[in-house]
């Protein structure tokens, strides 16, 4: 049965926006359709979601999860649910997006992290193995789980939406990351961040079809995106400093030097351009899709892993974990026009109606 969040923790995000003044939580449903242009969901590990208002940049609802250490986020096909991967509890929760209701709990795994949706498909990745710490750039050179082979490998677990239950296990590589979907749906590739490798697998019955080593071209690859056109494949190689740019069949076809430790990645709709959150180097950065020159490059906040344009393009969220705020970046001049400030640990960012980011596809 639904469980009310009214009685959970609230979360304290955006308390001191100078905008304007923040409405009350039990404000209009976020999928009214009261915001022209959409509302925007950010993700929070050591709180919930906060809702924030695309007409105003105001905070306009938050909604709890059970336990603490919301990461991946999605969206249902209406727009109506969230689904959501929870660190503290191993599973996914289903919050139902007009009423603030967790609607259903699944449980996956150990470290539930990237969630991707596709149709009544939910993808999430989670790691039995990991101690859930980040490594320290060269961590990789004393790894011995790649020849011993006593580590659990990580996992994807495909959730049906409308059945609510985990139809099965996808077994991967080592602290699996990144999941994007092939056009025809049938197929996913992930990252393997403490392997070095991009695995393709099957949806419908979890077999492994290829697997490229990146370590010639660079280690930890962790965000993962395919181009509007289904062309090109690129993924950021955290420890290398680069982007691999790989064909529709995944064959590897140069590498691009970017800022330091780059994990979220995101083309825009049209294809034009691709954008990079180079973490460390506190950078979102802007090249062009087809020769790959650097167009521009914004100075962000502490730990800006993930990004979302707004439906209409002429935003873009950034969600900075450790500066605790959301950037909002003009794409027209690529510069920071607003700095929403939260009192969590943001994670990542979406939005309704879909759009082109780092953690969703439209």
């Amino acid at each position: 049965m639904p469980r009310s969040l009214g009685a959970m923790p609230r979360l304290a995000l955006l308390a001191s926006l100078t905008l304007a003044a923040v409405g009350p939580a039990h404000a209009a449903a976020p999928s009214a359709p009261a915001s022209a242009r959409g509302v925007a969901y950010v993700s929070h590990q050591d709180a919930g979601i906060a809702v924030i208002d695309l007409d105003t940049f105001q905070l306009r609802a938050e909604l709890a999860v059970e336990g603490q250490g919301a990461r991946g986020i999605g969206l249902t096909e209406d727009g109506q649910k969230l689904v959501v991967a929870v660190r503290e509890s191993g599973d996914v929760q289903i919050i139902d997006i007009a009423s603030k209701m967790v609607v259903q709990r699944i449980h996956v795994g150990k470290n539930p992290e990237f969630v991707r949706v596709r149709g009544d498909l939910a993808f999430v990745s989670y790691e039995p193995s990991s101690t859930g710490k980040p490594p320290k750039p060269g961590a990789h050179d004393a790894r011995k789980a790649d020849d011993d082979g006593d580590e659990e490998p990580a996992r994807v677990a495909v959730i049906d939406l409308k059945q609510r239950k985990v139809l099965r296990h996808i077994v991967c590589g080592a602290e699996t990351e990144g999941i994007e979907i092939t056009p025809d749906g049938q197929r996913i590739v992930v990252t393997n961040e403490a392997d070095h490798t991009l695995t393709l697998h099957d949806v419908r019955t979890g077999k492994r079809l290829k697997t490229v080593d990146t370590k010639r071209y660079g280690v930890r690859p962790r965000g993962i995106k395919l181009s509007p056109d289904g062309q090109t494949f690129v993924a950021t190689l955290e420890f290398a400093n680069k982007l691999l740019v790989l064909d529709r069949d995944l064959k590897p076809l140069r590498t691009v030097d970017t800022g330091a430790s780059p994990y979220g990645v995101a083309f825009d709709s049209t294809g034009k351009h691709v954008l990079v959150a180079a973490a460390r180097d506190q950078k979102l950065q802007v090249f062009d899709a087809r020769s790959f020159d650097k167009v521009a490059e914004v100075p962000v906040g502490e730990r800006c892993w993930h990004f979302s344009f707004t439906p209409d393009e002429r935003q873009v969220l950034v969600t900075c974990g450790r500066s605790k705020e959301t950037l909002v970046v003009d794409t027209a001049s690529w510069q920071v026009t607003q700095k929403l400030p939260t009192q969590g640990l943001s994670w990542g960012v979406l939005t309704w109606p879909r759009a082109m980011g780092s953690l969703d596809q439209r």
